[in-house]
């Protein structure tokens, strides 16, 4: 594959880097490598990224672009999340093609998990 063009990071705001990845290392077993006070970046997320100190959130309320996560066990997921201090925003909907929902980090950025698992 060709990155000529594609797009290959994303970057995040994180009111707490700490708080950023323990719920993200508990829920989905992603890593993260520090640079600065300010900055981490992330590892084993299936695209390459990071996070950075802010005070603002990602939301689609607010024009923010979605990142929709894949899952095999959907409940499962969102059970994980629960757990680890993240919120659902909107619950479980079925769309042609699969079922997702909508969760807030501890942090407040949205997210959103679908599967085409059951659908």
């Amino acid at each position: 594959m060709t990155y000529h063009e594609k797009i290959s990071y994303v970057e995040f705001p994180s009111k707490d880097l700490k708080v950023t990845q323990k719920f993200f290392t508990e829920v989905f077993g992603w890593t993260f490598e520090s640079y600065g006070p300010d900055y981490v970046a992330i590892h084993n997320a299936g695209l390459d990224g990071g996070f950075y100190t802010s005070n603002h959130v990602c939301s689609s309320d607010n024009g923010s672009a979605l990142v929709v996560l894949y899952s095999q066990k959907l409940e499962e997921t969102q059970a994980k999340i629960e757990a680890a201090g993240g919120k659902i925003i909107q619950p479980t909907f079925a769309f042609p093609g699969g079922r997702r929902f909508h969760f807030a980090d501890p942090n407040g950025n949205e997210y959103a998990v679908w599967t085409d698992m059951g659908a």
